[in-house]
C-alpha cells in the first residue's frame, strides 16, 4: 500500500511516496537534481554522485536515498553547487571532449550541464588521456575518449539471458566499458539504437554513419535548458 510521506527541500514543503528515491520525489514536486548515471526504472548505482545532497549535515546521493518522514534535504546551497560544478569539470579534463566535432552535440547530457552551471575554464588540468575508439563491431561505435564510466550501458543494455551486452575492462586508472563482442553479435538495429540512446554521452555511436542528423537548432537542449522541463518558477 502506498504511504505519502512529507519532507522538505531547500525549505520546501514536499510529499512523496514512502521508499520514493530523493532524485525522483524531488522531480514528482517540480525540483530537479541533477544526474548523468540515474536510470529511470533501473536499480541506481551513485556512480556519478552530481546528485549529491545533504540530509542531517551529511552528504548523500539522491538517486540511491529514499526520503523519509520529516527529512530536511539540502539541494541548492553554494558548496553543493560547487561540488557539482566540479564534477561537471573533472569528467571534462579527464576525458577528451571536443563538443563541435561530436555528433551527440545538443543531445548531449554532460554538454547541457556544463551550460546549466556555466562551465568555462575548468579550475583542472586537461589530462588528454590517450585513448582509443573501439570500431570492430558490426553495428556500434564505442569511443573511450567520451565515456563517463556511468555505467548506464553496463546496467540497461541486456540480451533475453538478462546478460549485459557491456563490460568493465582493464583496471585501476586505465579501466574502460567495452562492447561483448560475442553476446553482442546478434544484437538487432533497434537494440543498438536503445544503446546509443541510454548514453548520456557521445560515447556509443551507430556505425551505419547518420550523424548529425539533427540539424542546430533542432536538437533536443536547443529548445530547453536540462531541468527546465521539471523546474517550475517559484515566486
Amino acid at each position: 500500500m502506498n504511504q505519502l510521506i512529507e519532507f522538505k527541500i531547500d525549505g520546501k514543503e514536499c510529499m512523496g511516496q514512502k521508499g520514493q528515491s530523493i532524485v525522483d520525489a524531488a522531480k514528482d514536486n517540480h525540483i530537479y537534481i541533477p544526474t548523468l548515471c540515474n536510470i529511470p526504472g533501473i536499480k541506481p548505482r551513485g556512480a556519478c554522485r552530481i546528485c549529491s545532497v545533504r540530509v542531517n549535515g551529511r552528504l548523500m546521493t539522491a538517486c540511491t536515498s529514499p526520503i523519509a518522514e520529516g527529512m530536511d534535504i539540502e539541494s541548492k546551497t553554494p558548496d553543493i553547487e560547487n561540488l557539482r560544478k566540479a564534477i561537471i569539470e573533472l569528467l571534462f579534463t579527464e576525458g577528451n571532449h571536443f563538443c563541435p566535432s561530436c555528433e551527440r552535440s545538443g543531445n548531449c547530457e554532460l554538454q547541457a550541464l556544463g551550460y546549466r552551471y556555466q562551465m568555462l575554464v575548468p579550475r583542472f588540468k586537461f589530462q588528454f588521456t590517450q585513448r582509443t575508439v573501439e570500431a570492430s563491431h558490426p553495428k556500434l561505435i564505442k569511443d573511450h575518449n567520451r565515456c563517463i564510466l556511468c555505467k548506464r550501458c553496463i546496467r540497461a543494455i541486456k540480451d533475453e539471458k538478462g546478460r549485459s551486452l557491456f563490460a568493465f575492462g582493464k583496471r585501476g586508472h586505465h579501466v574502460q566499458i567495452n562492447i561483448d563482442t560475442k553476446l553482442s553479435k546478434n544484437m538487432t538495429d533497434n537494440e543498438a539504437k536503445e544503446a546509443t540512446e541510454i548514453c548520456p554521452v557521445g560515447a556509443i555511436l551507430l556505425k551505419k554513419g547518420d550523424g548529425f542528423c539533427d540539424p542546430i537548432g533542432k536538437r533536443k537542449y536547443d529548445h530547453y535548458a536540462i531541468g527546465s522541463e521539471i523546474e517550475t518558477l517559484e515566486k
